[in-house]
């Protein structure tokens, strides 16, 4: 079923020639045993290649896989273990009983189950409605084409000889097969089909999911591969096929449990690259509770409500077409659809010159032009960047990031997930979901993480009892429909919790600096005073004629207050603090100061420093563990982590050439070992330092412990250090 014969990723240009050394650094830390080769080298593998490549990357495991043969096999051994296979019958529906599958509807008859596994591929968002499922997943016409013999390849024996080769600067791939090529590309303008019209099996019963050849869109494919292979210029196609791919708003698969219907698994915009790995991961999630790996990034709860619209869907599924081959940067921001979901302040943030970055469909400020005058003629700190990093940034972060240290900080924290847990059992049900005590005074704010059964960190937040029985669960925005799924997935079936989701309600403001309380005050009569207003408590206060939800915490380590008021207050709130707030140096500041200012804190990201692969103590987050408190998700595996130690740590580091700016996921290295990789990385424009996080074996997380990271095929000089890099003690925090 699979032939191992390699794949080569050429670079016709030098930007992708960068790119590669990249990539080969990101496979071998992923134990993948991939190769940058020079010209003639990648030349001696594919002697058809043009002289005109600047090297590739080759990756010897790559290879073909004959799928159908492949799904035969698998299915032979499924029916020797009890399953049985029922061909030729179309789905006509889906049963759901209370919320939960219990049955498939198909032309031949009823099937009872209360376990569907849905993987029709560009079919699936057809049976999702069946179920009242939402599929992201639009499908898009694709071709390729056999090419007629060549007189190069006569005589070859071997079905596959040739490494796969990917003309990604061309959005092109090749394949030899016997005497010929298979090549296939990427560049036109997106051919969107709808899903319900592939079901037309009266234009195409054979091969419903096959369209008729266009020449004309292939027109650049046959140039392109003339030109990386010149043995294929002027070659005559033989077979032509225009079948379809399918592809996600964000081009990953949907996997996992529908947050829908319970028992309604998906398997989705899996292709043959994904298959073996999904087969694998979905298998492990249903029968252990979790997949063997981390996979939120493909988790089908993802998605906020406006992401599964099916104008949403198209335009970004003809995006990810047009991208799939592009070179991406991590900062990299979609052009459209924009301007989705609005914070009540985005008409101030406009006016002070916001450069806005888009996240679950949230416009957010990075940085703020305005605070180009904070610079103050600084050119060397922060040290400035000139390749890969300096894109997508700007120095007004850093001058950001001082000036709320210095003074005080405006940051929109509106797209914040901010869920009402309520109910007779809503205490009961905290403590359960939760790895610290929830059963804390009302008032009392509490950090904490919501683990699998394995002990892995599956959310992280932050809980503030309000009444008895109630109480205001605050996570990130980006996984705060991730989170909002694990919560309702896990509630009791008695109805004595409720959950409500009072993020559009809801604007934020986080107010924070040593003068933060000073600005509060001239538009507030409350007592805000440590005394009266501690650390890690909240309080109704009245900021000028607005009436908010105070929360004493903050995410970058200073004084200061998260303020929660409703969404029609929200204009009102900001101009009150922004009018006191000139007396005393107030500004407003972006999400890359936000992400500076915690990284130099120590504090955790969720998806990047944690998740399901890492414990609390592996993550240095165990203080907010009460394996005493009671029986609690996940505690029976922290208990015996705890017993059995860790292997491994979170640990801060310093990059050795403070003007190294890394962007995450570079691998940590001991000469030809790879520890890890970059889980955070960022200036801290404070301690003047390059920071950098990551797991280490725990034999090299000690302090003082030298470590290399790769950097675009080059090695730099990285220490352990303490953390965190600013206000240890956290008195900053207590004032």
């Amino acid at each position: 079923c699979y032939y191992r014969v390699g794949g080569l990723e050429v670079a016709w240009t030098r930007e992708r020639w960068e790119d590669l050394k990249r990539k080969t650094a990101a496979g071998n830390l992923w134990g993948l045993d991939v190769t940058l080769l020079g010209r003639d080298e990648a030349r001696r593998r594919v002697p058809l290649l043009s002289e005109r490549i600047h090297g590739a990357m080759f990756s010897a495991g790559d290879g073909v896989t004959k799928q159908v043969w492949a799904a035969e096999a698998m299915a032979n051994a499924a029916k020797q273990r009890g399953a049985a296979f029922h061909g030729d019958a179309k789905v006509t529906g889906v049963v759901v009983v209370d919320g939960r599958v219990a049955g498939v509807e198909t032309a031949n008859g009823s099937i009872k189950t209360d376990t569907i596994v849905l993987a029709a591929g560009i079919w699936g968002p057809v049976i999702g409605r069946m179920a009242g499922v939402p599929v992201p997943l639009q499908p898009l016409r694709h071709q390729y084409a056999h090419t007629e013999p060549l007189p190069e390849l006569s005589g070859v024996a071997d079905e596959f000889r040739d490494p796969i080769l990917r003309h990604q600067d061309a959005s092109m791939y090749l394949r030899q097969r016997e005497d010929h090529y298979v090549i296939g590309s990427y560049r036109h303008e997106p051919l969107l089909v709808e899903p319900e019209e592939i079901l037309d099996w009266d234009r195409a019963p054979e091969m419903p999911s096959m369209m008729e050849w266009e020449d004309e869109i292939f027109q650049f494919c046959r140039k392109a591969a003339g030109e990386v292979i010149p043995s294929l210029r002027g070659v005559e196609l033989g077979r032509k096929v225009n079948g379809m791919f399918s592809f996600t708003p964000d081009g990953m698969p949907l996997l996992g449990e529908s947050p829908q219907v319970l028992g309604f698994w998906l398997a989705e915009a899996v292709w043959i690259t994904h298959a073996g790995g999904v087969g694998k991961a979905v298998a492990e999630w249903m029968v252990d509770g979790s997949p063997g790996s981390d996979l939120h990034e493909c988790d089908v709860g993802r998605f906020h409500p406006h992401a599964t619209t099916r104008s949403y869907v198209r335009a970004r599924g003809a995006q990810q077409y047009r991208e799939v081959y592009d070179i991406i940067h991590p900062l990299q921001q979609m052009e459209k659809p924009r301007n989705i979901r609005l914070s009540p302040f985005h008409q101030r943030q406009q006016e002070l010159g916001g450069a806005f970055f888009e996240a679950a469909g949230w416009e957010r400020p990075q940085w703020y032009e305005a605070n180009g005058r904070l610079l103050d003629g600084r050119v060397d700190d922060p040290p400035m960047r000139s390749g890969w990093e300096s894109r997508h940034w700007s120095p007004i972060i850093a001058a950001e990031h001082r000036a709320t240290r210095e003074g005080a900080g405006m940051f929109d924290l509106t797209p914040f997930t901010k869920l009402e847990v309520s109910g007779p059992g809503a205490l009961g049900f905290l403590q359960y979901s939760t790895s610290n005590r929830m059963d804390q005074p009302v008032g009392r704010i509490t950090y904490t993480s919501m683990l699998n059964h394995k002990g892995g960190i599956k959310c992280d937040l932050t809980v503030t009892r309000l009444e008895a029985e109630r109480f205001l669960v605050v996570t990130g925005g980006l996984f705060g429909a991730h989170d909002l799924a694990w919560l309702r997935a896990h509630l009791p079936g008695d109805g004595s919790v409720d959950i409500v989701d009072l993020t559009s309600s809801r604007c934020c403001i986080g107010l924070w600096g040593p003068e933060a309380r000073a600005v509060m005050s001239a538009v507030s009569g409350d007592d805000l005073s440590n005394d009266a207003f501690p650390y890690m408590t909240a309080r109704e206060v009245t900021i000028g004629n607005v009436p908010a939800l105070a929360l004493r915490i903050s995410y970058v380590g200073e004084l200061g207050w998260e303020l929660y008021a409703p969404r029609e207050f929200g204009l009102g709130l900001w101009d009150a603090l922004w009018v006191a707030g000139e007396a005393h140096g107030v500004v407003a500041v972006g999400g890359g100061a936000f992400d500076s200012l915690r990284l130099e804190k120590g504090y955790r990201l969720w998806g990047a420093d944690i998740h399901t692969e890492y414990n609390p103590y592996e993550a240095g987050t165990g203080f907010a563990v009460r394996s005493n408190k009671g029986d609690f998700l996940g505690r029976d595996a922290l208990i015996r982590v705890r017993e059995q130690g860790v292997e491994r740590r979170l640990r801060c580091m310093t990059l050795d050439e403070r003007e190294i700016a890394l962007m995450g996921k570079e691998p940590l290295l001991d000469g030809d070992r790879v520890l890890g990789y970059v889980t955070s990385a960022g200036y801290g424009a404070t301690v003047g330092e390059s920071i950098v996080y990551g797991y280490l074996p725990i034999d090299y997380a000690v302090e003082g412990t030298k470590v290399e990271v790769e950097y675009f095929g080059e090695r730099h000089g990285v220490t352990v250090t303490s953390e965190p890099r600013y206000d240890p003690s956290g008195s900053r925090l207590r004032a």
